[in-house]
């Protein structure tokens, strides 16, 4: 599982000229979810996002989590995530889990999230979406639940 996460003041997504999630203060997550994945992958993505400490204490250094902030999360799902161009310019996916796998994974990392306290918002699954946002700082990390990187 692959995750590109950005600290925002708000973020929101829209499908189809409708607003499907939206938030203030927190985290925008972008999710993918490999061929491989299982609930493992998604307990760690999960613990491991809603306890980064990537937003600033009172000294300035970066030492509080989104709990901490009382911000919430806007989580999306990407497979393009899962994109292998080292062969070409164009992206082969097959290292993306199959549709129906992914979705059901990527709903299992938005519950968990919720599960830790977090409000969450989301994308919808498998639709054109559009994501906008405020990246703070700019604060953008790359997670992979195989810490491939």
């Amino acid at each position: 599982m692959r995750a590109v996460v950005q600290r925002v003041s708000r973020a929101k997504v829209t499908v189809n000229g409708w607003i499907t999630g939206e938030i203030g203060l927190g985290l925008l997550v972008l999710l993918g979810v490999g061929r491989d994945d299982g609930e493992s992958d998604v307990n760690y993505m999960a613990e491991k996002i809603a306890g980064l400490r990537i937003f600033e204490d009172a000294d300035g250094k970066m030492n509080r989590s989104v709990l901490d902030v009382g911000g919430s999360v806007l989580a999306v799902s990407q497979f393009t995530l899962y994109g292998d161009v080292r062969r070409g310019k164009r992206p082969s996916f097959d290292d993306a889990a199959p549709p129906e796998a992914a979705r059901q994974l990527y709903e299992l990392f938005v519950e968990r999230i919720r599960a830790a306290g977090l409000r969450c918002e989301t994308g919808r699954f498998q639709e054109m979406m559009q994501v906008e946002l405020v990246n703070e700082g700019p604060v953008t990390i790359l997670l992979d639940s195989r810490k491939a990187f």
